[in-house]
């Protein structure tokens, strides 16, 4: 998921050099998104890796 995020994040740097700036609202909203739901599962995951198992 974070390489996704990075992915996108490339793209749209890579765009605005480019100077097209439509895909660069895009892809960052896209990298925003994704770096958010990384966030959210490395959380969740932390939270639920931590129980101890019977």
């Amino acid at each position: 998921m974070l390489g996704w995020a990075m992915t996108f994040l490339v793209i749209a740097l890579v765009a605005g050099v480019f100077g097209f700036f439509g895909i660069v609202s895009t892809a960052v909203g896209i990298a925003k998104i994704l770096f958010f739901v990384f966030l959210i599962m490395f959380v969740v995951s932390l939270i639920f890796g931590r129980r101890q198992r019977f």
